[in-house]
């Protein structure tokens, strides 16, 4: 492991080296050259397409547009040229233009929808990207590679794609949350549309509070992410959502044992080239698992499924005639968990709003958003002693982004304040009680550098943390080079903070219960001696090949070393009330994940294996926490086929070894000494059943693997038309996989049995 002292005297080494780079490769100016600069439509509907190909005709200058739709080709010399713009399932734009220096043109790009894209296309966009932007452990996900998955209940959802992804290791069906190559949830960063989403998954772990129907594009990284995020010491999730049809009233309806769903969404004006346009985007989902399932999966454990949701969600957007666009967005998500010896149920709603502004004298893109939301749980367990915990606040920023040739460069700031509460009663029925303000300021600088095949990424973040007074400087560095057409190989490091904790134990094995708390100002040890630093703390060391092995099939490989020099957690062992609530810990994990995909029509195929190994250690002991899995593969297979590829058939096959547990080492008799402390009559008084546990975390559960499939009928009415029907079957052949044991009466629980299941979507 790097120690803390290492840690220490690296970093300054790091930051002076990071700093010095991005002085020499920073853009310098030159004169007599143009600049085009435009938005990329959908011409039916005014949606800005992202990642389309932008270029002038046999020059060798272009790229590809945003996720907001925006190109930008600059350094142009004066002349005539043809702008030629084309993606998959698009038709192709063309203009002549006549530049001239020192001049920047605003042309937007119009795309008609097409029946058949150009597969020559897709490849060259991926090229382009693959050789100018490092992309480490970043991973992009849609709308179309979420229905590409069997899905639970015949419902797409992102939770269930995201646990196929290499390094994200998921605890099960039931009460699952993600842990990303050694990382807990509370240390990954999930967004929507720039606002921070505190729980972004259901407590059956199957469902996220996204709608697929509403996504534009995810951006997940597993690690070793720029500096324009911040905050959180693991992974990101950067959800994007789409905007609503602004050429007419849409909408589609889905009904399955498991959820049922309504979205619709038209204009108030509608998109056209010269005027813009606005539009509106609803959308309402909720599951009544509790009710269906004695009816149809009555055979699904002594408990049932008790869990219900509902996510609602509305966006309204608007667009000026010249890329320009803003939109305002809110939400309320639910969740409750009714077992008869736990309830659990949490709440969380906020509202927030994003603009894009590109100013008409400047080839600068400016970005902005605002936002507020509130995230509240509260749990019963069985001994009735309530958990409960919230967390609040406000978040606004500001980016600026330029495109120099190739390069990008990126920078910005960001104010976030906010309160969380804590109220918990440990084993030693010791109250706990904490409630904190905070406030952090943070900015930041991104540069992406092209020389030859060589592409730089340095970026450099600072973060202050006001209540604690506590100041963080991050520097991180990306590099790739490209070895050959077919090969790049890339590496990176970087230094990350957040003073979020989670305000649960990670010794805890099934714990629904997942709430928040800042840094407190005085922190301990597990020997209660102070530290100096307030916050959490982690460092990346990644590497990585990419290669085209063959035509449609790429391979990834990803070696990484995470250090966690400091991690905060609960006192489980609090006794007394001089005891400290919470205390520090240390951890380390290292592994490497292997991806590889083919993607030609008809076939979609999808594979993955991660090894991992995680561990920490509190001051007395070194130990894997529950979520350390060794192995975990993943195989996905689709495959389209009858007329007009009505039919879609896929199957999924999931591996993971064993979680390690705690086990029991044996039972006795637990005196009440809480009520009269040492006058407790032990002779006449009863005692709780306790239970005596063995090492930390020193047995392992069996191996968890499972088979899902799927067949999906579209049939076709008119172009808006659209009925599909679909058949699931999750758990083919019935693997019992444990999803927890309970001590004192016994029994096994495990998670879901076999589950076929048809849901019907219509898409109007």
């Amino acid at each position: 492991m790097i120690q803390t002292n290492s840690y220490s005297k690296l970093k300054p080494k790091f930051s002076l080296f990071l700093i010095v780079l991005m002085l020499l490769i920073l853009p310098k100016v030159k004169g007599q050259t143009g600049e085009i600069r435009g938005t990329v439509y959908d011409k039916s509907t005014g949606e800005p397409i992202m990642y389309t190909h932008v270029v002038l005709l046999g020059t060798g200058l272009g790229g590809n547009s945003d996720l907001n739709g925006i190109y930008t080709i600059n350094k142009i010399p004066e002349g005539t040229y043809t702008l030629v713009s084309n993606t998959m399932g698009y038709d192709t734009f063309k203009s002549t233009i006549i530049i001239k220096a020192n001049k920047l043109y605003t042309i937007n790009v119009y795309l008609n929808q097409v029946e058949i894209g150009l597969n020559e296309v897709k490849i060259e966009q991926s090229k382009s990207q693959n050789e100018t932007r490092v992309g480490l452990s970043k991973i992009d996900i849609t709308t179309q590679q979420i229905k590409t998955l069997p899905s639970v209940g015949g419902e797409a959802d992102l939770a269930q794609y995201l646990q196929i992804l290499p390094g994200v290791v998921s605890t099960g069906d039931q009460g699952g949350q993600l842990y990303i190559r050694g990382g807990s949830p509370v240390q990954n960063l999930v967004l929507m549309d720039g606002m921070p989403i505190y729980n972004a998954f259901h407590s059956i772990g199957l469902f996220s509070v996204f709608d697929p129907d509403i996504i534009r594009n995810v951006n997940v990284y597993t690690g070793g992410f720029d500096a324009s995020y911040g905050g959180r010491i693991s992974s990101v999730m950067d959800v994007t959502t789409r905007d609503g049809d602004q050429s007419r009233f849409a909408g589609d309806v889905s009904v399955s044992p498991f959820v049922s769903k309504l979205e619709v969404e038209g204009p108030f004006n509608k998109f056209s080239e010269d005027k813009g346009g606005s539009s509106y985007l609803l959308s309402a989902r909720g599951s009544y698992l509790g009710e269906t399932a004695p009816l149809f999966y009555s055979y699904a454990g002594p408990n049932g499924l008790p869990y219900d949701f509902l996510d609602l969600y509305g966006k309204l957007t608007f667009n000026a005639p010249g890329g320009s666009k803003f939109d305002l967005f809110g939400f309320d998500f639910n969740d409750n968990v009714n077992f008869p010896t736990t309830k659990y149920n949490w709440n969380s709603y906020g509202l927030g709003g994003k603009f894009v502004l590109l100013p008409p004298s400047s080839s600068t893109v400016i970005e902005g958003h605002f936002s507020y939301s509130y995230y509240t749980d509260n749990e019963n367990d069985p001994s009735n002693v309530p958990r409960s915990s919230s967390i609040g606040g406000f978040q606004t920023g500001l980016d600026f982004t330029y495109y120099p040739g190739k390069d990008l460069l990126k920078y910005g700031f960001e104010i976030a304040g906010g309160q969380t509460a804590f109220t918990y009663e440990n084993t030693a029925s010791q109250t706990i009680n904490e409630g904190t303000y905070t406030t952090t300021l943070s900015g930041y600088v991104h540069y992406n550098k092209v020389i030859g095949r060589l592409v730089l990424d340095p970026s450099v973040r600072m973060q202050f943390y006001s209540d604690l007074n506590e100041f963080s400087f991050e520097p991180r560095m990306g590099i790739k080079y490209v070895l050959t057409d077919k090969i790049r190989i890339k590496a990176g490091a970087g230094m990350y903070s957040q003073n979020l904790f989670a305000a649960t134990s990670d010794q805890d094995v099934v714990n629904l219960f997942y709430g928040y708390l800042t840094a407190p100002a005085n922190l301990y040890d597990i020997n209660g001696n102070q530290v100096a630093s307030k916050i959490e703390k982690s460092w990346d060391l990644i590497g990585g090949i990419e290669a085209d092995i063959a035509k449609n099939t790429t391979l990834s490989i990803e070696p990484y070393y995470k250090d966690f020099p400091q991690l905060i957690t609960v006192n489980e062992n609090k006794i007394f009330n001089t005891d400290p609530d919470f205390i520090t810990e240390t951890g380390q994990s290292y592994g490497a994940d292997f991806l590889m995909t083919y993607d030609k029509n008809p076939w979609y195929v999808w594979l993955t294996y991660s090894y991992s190994k995680v561990t920490y250690n509190d001051g007395t002991q070194t130990f894997p926490p529950f979520w350390d899995r060794r192995n975990s593969v993943n195989i996905l297979v689709a495959y389209k086929f009858g007329k007009k590829q009505s039919w879609e058939a896929s199957a999924r096959w999931t591996y993971g070894s064993g979680f390690p547990f705690t086990q029991t080492q044996g039972l006795y008799e637990q005196l009440p000494f809480q009520a009269q402390g040492v006058n407790t009559n032990y002779i006449t008084s009863n005692g709780n059943l306790g239970i005596q546990y063995a090492g930390l975390d020193g047995g392992r559960l069996s191996d968890y693997h499972r088979l899902d499939a799927s067949a999906t009928k579209t049939y076709t009415f008119t172009k808006h038309r659209i009925l599909r029907v679909i058949f699931t079957v999750t758990n083919v052949y019935d693997r019992a996989n444990v999803f927890y044991f309970d001590r004192v009466n016994y029994i096994r629980v495990n998670q879901l049995p076999i589950m076929p299941s048809l849901a019907f979507n219509f898409a109007f």
